[in-house]
């Protein structure tokens, strides 16, 4: 089976590189950066400004290949990839949930970005805490490594190299 994602706009950000780049949103409050939307699908953004967050869908687009088995950014141990969200996937889809700052011309003003510049934009997703807000929740192997998030940045261990296991 063959699926195709048609993008509907392109992520701006200032990191042009993976290096030193932060790796979750809450980790780059200041990160501002912006996202364009084609012509052709900024109807779509009706009612939008609406909404504080907004949850990004995105083609991790200079990732090549994927391992199943990955040492995430936050820890020194292998885990299996869907427990982590390393860009190195069977499916390079990304998630971002970050503050939508507003909207002008097809151009949403954002922040707390972390994603690399020029990174094609899949879907756009309101933010709604009741949809997203869960009792009990677990967090597996990050338990172990609470704290670290706002100290961590991006490095070389998933650059463009192409693998597959």
């Amino acid at each position: 089976m063959t699926i195709q994602y048609e993008p509907i706009g392109v992520i701006h950000t200032p990191f042009s590189d993976l290096q030193g780049m932060p790796i979750q949103p809450t980790a780059a409050a200041a990160a501002q950066g912006t996202v364009e939307i084609f012509p052709q699908f900024q109807a779509g953004l009706k009612d939008l400004e609406g909404f504080s967050h907004i949850i990004l869908l995105y083609h991790f687009h200079k990732s090549q290949g994927y391992r199943l088995q990955v040492v995430p950014y936050l820890d020194t141990r292998e885990h299996g990839v869907f427990a982590t969200r390393a860009p190195k996937r069977p499916n390079q889809i990304g998630l971002s949930i970050v503050r939508l700052l507003g909207i002008e011309q097809g151009r949403l003003q954002i922040e707390q970005i972390d994603v690399l510049d020029g990174t094609p934009l899949l879907d756009i997703k309101p933010f709604v805490p009741d949809f997203q807000s869960f009792k009990d929740v677990k967090t597996g192997w990050l338990e172990e490594v609470k704290g670290r998030l706002a100290t961590t940045t991006s490095d070389s261990r998933f650059t463009y190299l192409k693998y597959k296991d």
